[in-house]
């Protein structure tokens, strides 16, 4: 099931350009992500972009599999077996049974993961589904990965505007929460100019740099219903996101709103845009999913790494059936290699 390339990977590989893999972290091991992992090895085995794991090789067994101790070494072998890079046992796991036990496993497949793009030797990195009360037993104390990818690389040389900022995408949709992980209540204490500003701009920049969208068309949703209607319903529209996107349009960007969210994201509305910058969690995963359930990615932007993942959680009332699907991991894995190669072409 090979997914193209779509209107959110808006740039051509370089495929004279020396490879380098992409590595997968394995994510909770009781849930779907080696399952999905494995299956988008089966699905792009034959594609131009290989990638290895850093999980326990019994994990994929439902695939042929090869350890390697050096991740050049997936290149080679990729349309054969599955590349396993060592280092990453999780004995005794039981799908669907989340255990503490494997939290420092876990973790540290995603700090392996980020020094090994760091230093060059992978493309980019693709991470699978954690659950945070799990990874909490080895000192985890992030709301999610996002967050947690911006500490291990906060102090990182980095001359582009720093993240971490999530995008949410399906072919014909970008999503920018401002406010993620945080009751519906706190949002309007959250919500300031400066976050609307900061992730604007990081937006635009990443899809420059790194989709080859060389004039970003921004939107900036409304808060309230009907935009607030003059302050009738709320008055964050006046006080805060008007003067955010004047701030943006005067910093030179193309940006329009705040617009009301129930008329944003039909069919004719979003031909108009690039990307929504939206005030909380919902309001942006809502009308993707009910355009793409089940192959939505998510990528952080504003790190001096290529980071995507599946939009999706761990799964664990389905691991272990053979029931997952993997569009979503397909998907993260494309928009990964297409924008590390937009940053590479840069």
């Amino acid at each position: 099931m090979k997914r193209r390339l779509s209107s959110l990977d808006r740039v051509t590989l370089d495929l004279s350009a020396p490879k380098r893999p992409l590595v997968i972290s394995m994510g909770d091991p009781a849930g779907i992500g080696p399952e999905v992992t494995a299956k988008a090895w089966q699905a792009l085995r034959q594609g131009p972009t290989p990638f290895c794991v850093l999980g326990d090789p019994a994990l994929y067994s439902s695939v042929q599999t090869q350890v390697i101790k050096d991740v050049s070494e997936a290149v080679e072998i990729f349309d054969e077996a599955l590349p396993i890079f060592q280092g990453f046992e999780a004995p005794g796991v039981v799908p669907g049974q989340p255990n503490p036990t494997y939290a420092g496993v876990i973790l540290s497949a995603i700090e392996r993961g980020v020094d090994l793009v760091l230093s060059g030797q992978a493309l980019a990195l693709v991470t699978a589904p954690i659950a945070k009360s799990v990874v909490m037993a080895a000192g985890f104390s992030h709301p999610g990965h996002t967050e947690f990818l911006g500490a291990l690389l906060s102090t990182t040389p980095f001359d582009q505007t720093r993240g971490p900022v999530m995008m949410l995408a399906v072919d014909g949709l970008r999503v920018i929460p401002v406010t993620i992980h945080c009751a519906l209540a706190e949002v309007p204490s959250r919500l300031t100019q400066e976050a609307i500003i900061h992730a604007a701009i990081v937006t635009a920049e990443a899809l420059k740099r790194d989709l080859g969208l060389t004039a970003p068309r921004l939107v900036i949703a409304a808060l309230n219903p009907h935009a607030g209607e003059d302050g009738a319903f709320g008055d964050e529209e006046g006080r805060i996101i008007a003067p955010a996107v004047a701030a943006l349009k005067a910093k030179g960007l193309k940006v329009r709103g705040p617009l009301p969210a129930d008329s944003l994201f039909h069919t004719e509305a979003r031909a108009t845009f690039d990307a929504a910058i939206c005030m909380y969690h919902d309001q942006a995963l809502i009308p993707l999913k009910a355009l793409d359930f089940w192959g939505g990615t998510n990528a952080t932007l504003g790190l001096p790494i290529i980071r995507t993942s599946p939009d999706h959680g761990t799964g664990f009332d389905i691991a272990g059936r053979g029931i997952a699907r993997p569009e979503s991991m397909i998907a993260a894995i494309q928009m990964a290699a297409a924008m590390a190669h937009g940053r590479m072409n840069q």
